[in-house]
Parts: structure tokens; C-alpha cells; sequence
């Protein structure tokens, strides 16, 4: 274990101090009740490639789970950011959006993205056990497949 609350998994760190949605590679930190942190998690940055720009939805955009919440733009993935919870956007991360890289250096700090008045919805991952299979399992899948490298 490396930081405190903080675990590595096949070559990636992770922080325990929040939840993972397995199908948007979106980790979420409940801040208070009803209000909650997103950003992504260090394996969907690294199948996106290089972050070249990040776009967010104005503050006030009422989000649906599942549906977009902005776009990416990468080296090897353009497309859309997908909301994992759903509820009105709080606040966006202007810094990340002028300086994507952020996202990349510090994950779980300053490379955040939205904030959003919701509760952590159900189907995320967390703890270390959870959270370390699933990431374990999905590394495997990718390098199995070509999607990142060995």
C-alpha cells in the first residue's frame, strides 16, 4: 500500500477513498450528503491517450446517469465524458479545462472534473477488495486485447 488509502493494481494507482463506476471508468468521492466529486479513473485515461482538451456542461445542466456530462478529446479517443451519477452539476473544474493534463498528473486531486448534488448511486464499486479485482480484472482484459500495452 502506497499512500495512505491509496493501493496499486497492475501498475495503477488507485484511491480507496472513493467509489468506481466499472462502465465509465468514473470514480466518485461523496464530499457531504447530496453533493458529490467525479473524475476519471487512471485506466480510462490511460486508454484515452494523451488528454488534449476537456469540455463540461455549464454549471446548473441537470445530469442523467449514463448519459453525457462533456467530452474528451485524446490521442486515441474522442468522445463523449459519461455521467455515473445523475442530478444537477454544482460546479466544473475550470483548471482541468484549460490545462487537461491535470487529469493525468494528480487524478484524484486537482485533475477533478464536475460536482454534482447527488448521493452515490447504486452499482459502484469500493472498498480495496472490490475495487482491486474488478481493476485487476479489467487491466488483464485490455492488455489481452491490445488496448494498452503490456
Amino acid at each position: 500500500m502506497g499512500q495512505l488509502g491509496r493501493v496499486s493494481v497492475a501498475g495503477f494507482e488507485l484511491a480507496l477513498d472513493r467509489s468506481y463506476h466499472p462502465g465509465t471508468h468514473m470514480w466518485v468521492l461523496a464530499l457531504a450528503p447530496g453533493r458529490v466529486r467525479v473524475g476519471m479513473d487512471p485506466l480510462g485515461i490511460e486508454t484515452s491517450g494523451t488528454l488534449a482538451q476537456l469540455s463540461f456542461v455549464p454549471v446548473g445542466t441537470e445530469l442523467t446517469a449514463g448519459l453525457p456530462f462533456g467530452q474528451l478529446e485524446a490521442a486515441k479517443f474522442v468522445g463523449p465524458l459519461v455521467s455515473p451519477v445523475p442530478g444537477p452539476v454544482l460546479a466544473v473544474n475550470e483548471a482541468v479545462g484549460r490545462d487537461p493534463g491535470l487529469a493525468e498528473r494528480d487524478p484524484y486531486g486537482a485533475g477533478w472534473m464536475i460536482e454534482a448534488g447527488a448521493d452515490l448511486p447504486p452499482g459502484l464499486l469500493s472498498g480495496p477488495a472490490e475495487i482491486s479485482e474488478w481493476f485487476a480484472a479489467k487491466v488483464a482484459d485490455y492488455r489481452a486485447n491490445g488496448v494498452i500495452a503490456e
